[in-house]
């Protein structure tokens, strides 16, 4: 790996900040980030799962050379080129926990690659599921920005790519479900006071009827930890990339609407009660010796409601937010240097965490 690549990509895994952390962007204190991906194959090229290693890498050498080309351009920002078979686990996993690509795609496997912008707000996975997945994410409820960009990178990279589509089903993919435009758009959202009301499950179940699905903080598979949900469109093939966003954006706007009214509601009949819960929370956090990462996010969880509420006024979203990545088992190992027991990392943790928060 070239010198430039590794000071680029140090300052994106040794930082547990990203731009869709800051807080900005509409309805940000509900709404944490925006994403939208595209999923696209390679013409007369068998998906991912059936290619042989040399293949494979054939695969990510194409898709590197031309977006070495499409960086030349000048457009949308250079993207720096990683073999994921460079990185060791921790880093990896570093990419994961910072929503640059997904738990599947740290997995070892032939021909993986990565392709991010230095802000983070561009990726592109060699080889997951698909020969290409473009996401791009960006703070707040900016589905339209974010589509505007995953289009145009698309758009770039299809000039030298030959990509797998057909007049009637659209674009194809390895999983049916994301034949047709290929785009898949999610918010993750932030719903503590539905939570502490016990309505999170009635508004998510709302969410379902509509035809979108609910994942967890790190999507499919996982859990809604911190109270923290990814809502996202269940189809892709019917429906143009404008309804598509169009219709999430609207349900996103909702379920905001359902968050705000529980919290004017807690603050109004149990001020108390939540002040004590906040506070309790931002005592552990700057104080604990010893925490585990389901703790550590859940405790952020009402933290960052005390953010938003102006209870906590020496910490701001972009701050509060950093813990996300920072209390990740894979962050905790790659600040150590090593690979930690789960009781070390514990201790690891607190530290980072009581050192962040009081600094």
């Amino acid at each position: 790996m070239k010198d430039e690549r590794k000071e680029i990509l140090e300052s994106i895994v040794g930082s547990s900040s990203s731009p869709w952390m800051d807080g900005s962007g509409n309805l940000a204190d509900v709404v944490i980030s925006s994403r939208v991906r595209l999923a696209r194959n390679l013409r007369d090229t068998p998906f991912p799962h059936l290619l042989e290693e040399r293949a494979a890498r054939d695969v990510m050498d194409r898709v590197f050379k031309v977006i070495e080309s499409v960086n030349k351009k000048g457009t949308w920002g250079e993207l720096t080129t990683i073999d994921l078979s460079e990185l060791n686990s921790r880093d990896r996993q570093v990419l994961v926990e910072k929503h640059l690509m997904s738990p599947q795609h740290a997995e070892p496997g032939p021909g993986k690659g990565l392709a991010t912008r230095r802000d983070e707000r561009v990726s592109v996975m060699v080889n997951e599921e698909d020969h290409l997945r473009i996401q791009c994410l960006f703070s707040g409820l900016e589905l339209d920005e974010a589509y505007i960009t995953a289009s145009g990178t698309d758009d770039l990279l299809d000039e030298g790519l030959d990509f797998a589509y057909d007049d009637t089903i659209g674009f194809l993919t390895a999983c049916p479900t994301n034949a047709g435009t290929g785009l898949r758009a999610s918010v993750m959202v932030h719903l503590p006071a539905l939570a502490i009301g016990d309505e999170v499950a009635r508004v998510l179940a709302a969410v379902n009827k509509l035809g979108l699905v609910v994942r967890g903080l790190y999507g499919e598979g996982t859990e809604g930890k911190g109270n923290v949900f990814q809502i996202s469109n269940q189809i892709t093939l019917g429906q143009t990339e404008k309804e598509i966003i169009e219709n999430l954006s609207l349900v996103g706007k909702q379920v905001v609407a359902e968050e705000k009214r529980f919290r004017e509601n807690l603050y109004k009949t149990r001020r108390t009660e939540l002040e004590d819960r906040i506070f309790r929370a931002w005592g552990i956090l700057a104080n604990a010796r010893s925490m585990s990462s389901g703790e550590a996010v859940r405790l952020w969880s009402d933290v960052r409601l005390g953010v938003e509420l102006e209870m906590l006024p020496q910490m701001n979203v972009r701050k509060i937010n950093e813990i996300l990545v920072l209390a990740q088992p894979g962050f905790v190992q790659r600040v150590a240097g090593r690979d930690m027991a789960p009781e070390e990392r514990d201790v690891k943790r607190a530290e980072l965490i009581r050192h962040h928060v009081s600094s």
